[in-house]
């Protein structure tokens, strides 16, 4: 829609900034006193008529006035991001961030601030494809069983009990993982299971009982190691009370879909990491999602990359979000966690 004019232009940002603020659909009246320009109703009639044409406006009802569609809320977006100038966060919220003790609780207390500043759902989630090894440990319950702790960068943490035909002694297993963590530490988990696995097959290990224990103990544990992703998503009770009655989109049927979506959380997370490709800001707006059940929320994300981890931020609420506000909201909160991370 490069081809509107700046008359169109100005007209359809006031009407979906209006909409968005007021839940009720906008009159040519309103839009030709309000919106500054200085022209009559009737060309503000002849102008929402191209714009409706155009598939960015739409009318519920014969006699009332328009609202925007998902194209016109994409094309006041991109009118949004065009020389838009960054947002830095508040020095009080990266402090908040950094007394958090894992990158878990990092992770929560974003999603919380996103949360809290834009009373939408947050999310906020990391994915570590290439974690490296950072150590083995092998720790004796009892009679042949033994915990198998697999620690990987992003203090990503793993166990495993493994179920043996004899008992061990303390000291042979604090043999065993030292010859593990000597032998594998520092390469990444595919690396370290594929290296055992071919340690496994040598001579001198089948004929090493320390060794082939060590590296039977080390296989079962890493093989349950997955790419390591940490999520966190907080406010559904900040989304309901931020609700509108007047947002026709947000039905009970609606709802359920996106809190049955946040319960499964595979399939969240599966949306969730179609937008980790790309670093930057990611807004995607109602039927522009490639799920039915999303199609009357809007998503903004901001994606980062940290080494070998990605760490997406961001917030879904309905389309008809503020965007100015929520957009600086994610972009402030991921540079504090790309920093804090």
């Amino acid at each position: 829609m490069s081809d509107l004019t700046d008359r169109q232009h100005r007209l359809l940002a006031r009407l979906v900034a209006e909409y968005i603020e007021q839940g009720e659909p906008v009159s040519s009246a309103w839009l030709a006193e309000n919106s500054g320009l200085g022209v009559s109703s009737a060309t503000v009639r002849n102008v929402l008529s191209h714009l409706e044409e155009y598939g960015l406006l739409r009318q519920p009802h014969t006699s009332a006035g328009r609202v925007p569609t998902d194209s016109g809320y994409r094309h006041y977006v991109e009118g949004l991001l065009t020389g838009r100038r960054r947002t830095r966060p508040g020095a009080d919220i990266e402090a908040r961030l950094r007394q958090a003790g894992t990158v878990g609780d990092i992770l929560d207390n974003a999603s919380q601030e996103l949360s809290r500043q834009s009373h939408h759902i947050g999310f906020a989630l990391t994915t570590s494809p290439s974690a490296q090894l950072r150590h083995v440990d092998f720790v004796n319950l009892d009679a042949g069983r033994v915990l198998v702790i697999v620690v990987s960068t992003g203090g990503h943490i793993t166990h495993k009990m493994v179920e043996t035909d004899e008992a061990h002694d303390v000291a042979n297993l604090a043999d065993a993982a030292n010859y593990i963590n000597r032998e594998f530490a520092g390469m990444t988990i595919d690396q370290a299971r594929e290296a055992v696995a071919a340690h496994l097959q040598e001579e001198r290990v089948l004929y090493n009982v320390l060794l082939s224990r060590a590296l039977q103990l080390a296989q079962s544990g890493l093989n349950e190691v997955s790419p390591a992703q940490t999520v966190s998503i907080q406010g559904t009770s900040a989304f309901l009370d931020g609700l509108s009655g007047r947002d026709e989109r947000m039905t009970l049927e609606t709802l359920r879909a996106l809190f049955r979506m946040i319960e499964e959380k595979d399939r969240l997370l599966d949306l969730l990491t179609r937008y980790m490709s790309t670093n930057g800001l990611t807004i995607v707006i109602g039927s522009e999602h490639r799920d039915p059940d999303m199609h009357p929320f809007s998503l903004v994300a901001s994606t980062f990359q940290d080494g070998a981890r990605s760490a997406t931020v961001g917030v879904i609420g309905p389309t008809r979000m503020r965007y100015p506000k929520t957009i600086s909201v994610v972009d402030s909160l991921s540079q504090a966690v790309s920093r804090v991370l």
